[in-house]
């Protein structure tokens, strides 16, 4: 359980540096009360405006004492010191910023996040999803353990961004001891093996007036569907587990934006409505993923320890 835990912006403007209002945070309990029924312990990845004002990660704190969650590092660029990047699209990638930018920003969050909860982050997340090789140079560098940036058969090359159009959402071991547990992210549909590229063919920009994706998939020959309740139905996401079960998957990473637990602050919650249909969304897969597919309550670092027992955890 991945909850990215951040500040709350307007996602179709431009980025400003002053939007840092966690004002949110203070209903992220009830998720956890969610997370507690299920024995679930949610990493909560945390940015720097919600790890550098009370009203953030305090309502954090009681629940990380009481060991119900973990805290790792959640990096916006443009509202993360030092800002010396100019503000646009591209930038927002923390990927394209300059490498000694890249150690800054990481660097200034982690250190902050220790002060804040005892502990330096192990487990990073990168906003936009924004990772690239020298930015995982950079984690390990800085003692990171485990990278939740990859966000399978997306493709952000069209704004500046990383391509992961060939990934699965199993994790990957990477070099310099650090183990990749992306996104949960498929197909479903009755499609089978062309899936993919029927929706890739469906997404072209030529064919985007006919609303192709869209057709295809109240057709049900292919259907995108993430591990989220937000933008994702309850139906599409236990079909998508339960597909993934079949075809040998065995690590399912579920998560949200933090800002989704209150109403007008992310694209998927608008209303007092869609608050109550998120959280029975994300309260019924758990029952089900738990009960239906037989599930298992586990970590970020549990998942690394288990496919990386000889890596060095202590740094």
């Amino acid at each position: 359980m991945v909850v990215d835990t951040e500040e709350e912006f307007d996602w179709s403007a431009p980025y400003l540096r002053a939007n840092t209002s966690v004002s949110a945070m203070k209903q992220i309990g009830r998720a956890q009360r969610i997370f507690d029924r299920f024995g679930l312990k949610p990493a909560y990845v945390v940015d720097y405006p919600v790890v550098s004002q009370a009203a953030g990660y305090d309502p954090l704190q009681e629940i990380h004492q009481d060991g119900r969650c973990s805290i790792g590092a959640h990096l916006h660029p443009w509202v993360s010191p030092p800002y010396d990047e100019e503000l646009t699209t591209r930038n927002s990638f923390t990927m394209n910023l300059p490498v000694p930018l890249q150690h800054e920003k990481i660097r200034i969050l982690a250190d902050t996040i220790a002060q804040r909860f005892g502990r330096a982050p192990q487990t990073f997340k990168a906003g936009r999803y924004g990772i690239g090789g020298d930015t995982l140079g950079v984690l390990e560098q800085l003692g990171f353990n485990v990278d939740l940036s990859v966000c399978p058969r997306q493709d952000f090359r069209d704004q500046g961004g990383p391509s992961f159009s060939n990934f699965d959402s199993s994790p990957l071991a990477l070099e310099g001891g650090i183990l990749e547990i992306p996104c949960t992210v498929d197909y479903i549909g009755w499609a089978g093996p062309l899936r993919p590229a029927a929706h890739r063919v469906a997404g072209h920009r030529s064919l985007k007036p006919l609303r192709a994706v869209g057709i295809l998939s109240r057709l049900g020959v292919t259907n995108q569907v993430m591990l989220s309740p937000e933008g994702n139905t309850l139906a599409e996401m236990c079909a998508l587990a339960t597909s993934l079960v079949q075809r040998g998957l065995r690590t399912f990473t579920l998560s949200f934006h933090s800002p989704s637990v209150e109403a007008g602050h992310t694209p998927y919650v608008r209303t007092s409505q869609d608050v109550e249909t998120f959280l029975h969304t994300l309260d019924a897969f758990c029952a089900y993923f738990m009960t239906e597919l037989g599930g298992v309550a586990t970590t970020p670092m549990d998942i690394r320890n288990e496919h990386m027992p000889t890596a060095d955890t202590s740094r």
